[in-house]
């Protein structure tokens, strides 16, 4: 118990810190995307200070904390506005006021609302990834497998240790130490509003392992091995899943690397990511 609070605590601490804004780096904060029910959603929108000449690729990044806490001002993809890319970090609506599908839509509308205000920025919102962590990972590689329109769609998915089956998410399922009263307290049961085992159609919905198609776009997925927050077959079997139907995947899986930490910023790491957005994102 006292293992998991300090996880809790971790995890609310990590993504609730700010992010260091880079040299040679400028930050445009609080832009309002959109307005949901009197709710202002905004995000910061990372560039760099020498804008090039010709629009730059954008990455979204949506934050974690458990779909429950996080904000847009802790942004670790802050690094690719050195290499040329935009990025927008978004602020978007948690539990336990707005359950699922709130976590999806508003960076659909953040997407949205960047397309539209493209020319005014500087980049090129056709050429967009989605990047994101832990619960924010979960969102991302939804957004890359769910059956929408394509104007709604990014073109490529960064996917950094997120659930990706919440019916086997260890705070979802019952066993020895967890009990249905503890199933109901976790956030994936906020998240669909029960007991996520007790609604598995609604849970395979929102989970991206079961929605993957031949039509998804490029993941790269990155996972610590002695990840003890999200398990590392979570992203193993997503993996094995977009290979099977014929998507573009690479995993990278991280020696003693927990649930992220330094070694998804070290230089190996940021390489990986950055090839892999050139590759699909770089004209």
């Amino acid at each position: 118990m006292r293992a998991l609070l300090a996880i809790v605590l971790l995890t609310a601490s990590a993504y609730g810190a700010s992010t260091k804004v880079p040299e040679g780096v400028k930050v445009l904060r609080d832009l309002e995307y959109a307005q949901v029910k009197g709710v202002s959603l905004k995000l910061d929108l990372y560039r760099p200070s020498a804008m090039p000449s010709a629009p730059m690729p954008l990455v979204i990044w949506v934050h974690g904390g458990g779909w429950s806490n996080g904000t847009k001002t802790n942004c670790p993809a802050v690094w690719l506005a050195t290499k040329g890319y935009a990025v927008a970090s978004l602020d978007f609506r948690l539990l336990p006021e707005h359950p699922w599908p709130a976590q999806i839509e508003d960076p659909i509308a953040a997407l949205r609302w960047l397309r539209q205000e493209s020319g005014k920025y500087g980049y090129d919102a056709e050429r967009s990834a989605a990047m994101g962590g832990s619960s924010g990972g979960h969102v991302v590689a939804l957004w890359g497998t769910l059956p929408i329109p394509a104007e709604d769609k990014v073109k490529a998915v960064v996917d950094l240790y997120g659930p990706t089956d919440l019916l086997t998410m260890p705070p979802n399922v019952l066993s020895e130490k967890r009990t249905r009263a503890d199933l109901a307290k976790a956030n994936g049961a906020l998240l669909l509003g029960g007991i996520v085992m007790d609604q598995p159609e609604k849970a395979k919905a929102v989970s991206a392992l079961h929605q993957v198609t031949k039509d998804d776009v490029p993941f790269l997925i990155m996972h610590g091995m002695d990840d003890t927050g999200v398990p590392v077959d979570q992203s193993e079997r997503l993996h094995a899943a977009l290979k099977a139907a014929g998507v573009e995947s690479t995993l990278k899986l991280i020696p003693g690397a927990g649930h992220g930490g330094k070694e998804f910023d070290s230089p190996e790491s940021r390489a990986l990511i950055q090839g892999f957005l050139d590759k699909h994102l770089r004209r």
